[in-house]
């Protein structure tokens, strides 16, 4: 014989059963009956989070971060840069501070020409390298040779 279900209604006035009255009842009888839940599926959920979040934002930072500091330890004389500021300048000289060349180099000093001043900003405080800029007398070449 077969066991009938027990039938969960809240009635609103009649005998019938509303959508907003089932998703309750539903979910109090999809419950566990036994003791506590296990922590397993949390924990899972929790570490798949935390791997997402390390793949989509840390990593590809960490990656872009190392390239710019190998970018600015590259760095030479002859170089169009633009500083944390927002000035535009063409490196003139840099003067190493550390004997050792390794460990700090960010704290060198980069002395940069803007139009007719010049500047000495810390290597670290250059936001963006333009390339190897070009000075007036070689650009005012290209444009006679071309007449």
């Amino acid at each position: 014989m077969a066991r009938a279900l027990p039938r969960f209604s809240h009635s609103t006035g009649t005998n019938r059963m509303t959508t907003l009255g089932l998703a309750p009842d539903l979910l109090l009888a999809q419950a566990p009956t036994g003791g506590g839940g296990s922590l397993m599926p949390f924990l899972v959920q929790f570490l798949l989070i935390i791997a997402i979040i390390y793949f989509i934002m840390v990593r590809p930072q960490q990656k872009q971060r190392r390239k710019h500091e190998d970018a600015l330890r590259a760095l030479k004389r002859g170089d169009e840069v633009v500083t944390t500021g927002g000035i535009v300048g063409e490196v003139i000289h840099i003067r190493e501070t550390s004997k050792d060349g390794g460990a700090n180099r960010l704290d060198d000093r980069v002395t940069i020409k803007s139009a007719e001043s010049r500047l000495v900003v810390e290597r670290g405080r250059i936001a963006k390298i333009l390339g190897t800029g070009t000075t007036s007398s070689s650009s005012s070449s290209d444009t006679t040779s071309k007449t």
